[in-house]
């Protein structure tokens, strides 16, 4: 039976995460009746191709509200402001917002979703007609934590992040091409969107510095930890780097259990999770690299061994194209499962 077609919006389209979504949108042959494409008024006059077609590039502003009567889901990347300032507004006119930025994460009412680990939860979209996508750095984490705890019951985290430019968009990645180029040619160096220099370099800070000294971007990674795998108990500690890659975040984590678990355990285990893939086998020199998983959607781990330092420890090296899977694919993926099954 053919699926129903919806008019889909994205937000945000001319970033770098947008234009994933709509990327992803045509790989999957998403059922689009129509397809609205919304960015700020420096991308007026772009178009974007999708089936063939251009697709003009609309601003968004109060004049574009109207557009949102007949728009079935948005799939939005326009940053924290935006989304406060939009979401309700079309909420209210009956369009389902999948929310990439942090605006919603936290309230009790928006189910936070990693779908092949808490797609139940996506029933309770229409308390207030969105769904929030976890940070990109939660996703590909809790894609590897949620069946170690269901099966020997996490008591503790602590995970290091290796996370690309790519996290922070295009002109970020522009940046560390630029500085590249310039350290080489021994010219000065200009550093814009980042704090310091980011070529060659790696920073140890990802978004705003809080009050305890954890930066937001770490706090993010345990409070949705929490929340996604339905356990205030799990305790998550994070350092959040930006290293001096294009693509893919990289994680080194150390998981805690209650009950013991053998690397060969855990291997097999995440062997049969859905979206994962197990690439270890150092006598090979093979374990998940930033060049093998960019532009693919599987969330790859390795280095799966036991921590000896403690009774019931596993470290694991986990890597995912923060783009794809952090953030447009898992967005695409729950638009298809409201699609098919919630609206």
């Amino acid at each position: 039976m053919p699926q129903t077609k919806r008019n889909v919006a994205i937000i945000g389209a001319t970033g770098a995460v947008g234009e994933e979504m709509l990327s992803i949108l045509e790989e999957r042959n998403f059922p689009i009746e129509k397809l609205f494409l919304y960015a700020s008024k420096n991308s007026a006059g772009q178009y974007k191709k999708f089936q063939n077609k251009e697709v003009p590039v609309k601003i968004l502003n109060e004049d574009s509200l109207d557009d949102f009567d007949s728009i079935d889901i948005a799939l939005l990347s326009a940053g924290t402001e935006v989304s406060l300032n939009i979401i309700p507004k079309i909420a209210e006119r009956g369009t389902v917002s999948i929310d990439n930025s942090n605006a919603f994460r936290m309230d009790p009412q928006v189910p936070l979703v990693v779908p092949e680990v808490n797609y139940e939860d996506l029933v309770h979209y229409s308390h207030k007609n969105i769904v929030a996508n976890p940070n990109c750095s939660t996703v590909q984490m809790v894609q590897v934590l949620k069946p170690i705890h269901d099966a020997f019951r996490i008591k503790r985290v602590v995970v290091s992040t290796y996370q690309s430019t790519s996290g922070k968009g295009k002109k970020a990645m522009e940046e560390l091409s630029s500085q590249t180029i310039a350290l080489l040619n021994q010219s000065e160096v200009q550093a814009r969107e980042f704090p310091h220099q980011i070529a060659f370099n790696c920073i140890p800070h990802i978004d705003r510095f809080l009050e305890n000294g954890y930066t937001l971007e770490e706090m993010k990674m345990a409070l949705e930890t929490k929340k996604i795998l339905h356990d205030p108990g799990v305790q998550v500690t994070a350092t959040c780097v930006r290293v001096p890659v294009f693509g893919s975040h990289a994680e080194a984590v150390n998981i805690e259990t209650e009950r013991k678990a053998s690397a060969n355990d855990i291997r097999e285990l995440l062997s049969q999770a859905k979206g994962v893939k197990v690439i270890d086998d150092p006598s090979q020199n093979i374990y998940p690299l930033n060049s093998i998983t960019t532009g693919t959607d599987d969330t790859c781990v390795g280095r799966i061994r036991e921590d000896g330092s403690i009774p019931n420890g596993i470290n694991l090296w986990i890597v995912s194209d923060n783009l794809r899977k952090g953030a447009a694919l898992n967005a695409v993926q729950i638009a298809q499962a409201l699609a098919s099954e919630f609206l």
